[in-house]
């Protein structure tokens, strides 16, 4: 005797979020500074190499630099999240002005 077919539920499909375009940038990481900076270096290295070796390569890189050589980047990144931070306070206090003159 044949197996009873149930009907699905259909999910409830959610649209993305827009993102708000004058938003502030998220800071980088540490390794993404490293990435950027090394690049085209791997890529001149290593003619022809694959879009996705290209990042393999450069997390090996990055995995072999010793905590003295990842200091400069680190420092990048420090100082880009304060950036980020800084502007998403004040994108935050300029959104709440924003919504107070709507009100009016």
């Amino acid at each position: 005797m044949p197996k009873e077919v149930k009907a699905r539920k259909a999910k409830k499909v959610e649209g993305k979020r827009k993102k708000d375009p004058n938003a502030p940038k998220r800071g980088l990481s540490a390794y993404m500074f490293f990435a950027n900076d090394n690049r085209d270096k791997v890529r001149e290295d290593n003619p022809g190499i694959k879009f996705g070796e290209v990042g393999k390569a450069l997390g090996e890189k990055w995995k072999e630099l010793s905590a003295k050589e990842k200091e400069p980047y680190d420092k990048k990144a420090k100082e880009d999240k304060e950036r980020y931070e800084r502007e998403k306070e004040e994108y935050a206090t300029k959104g709440a002005a924003d919504d107070d003159e709507d009100d009016e």
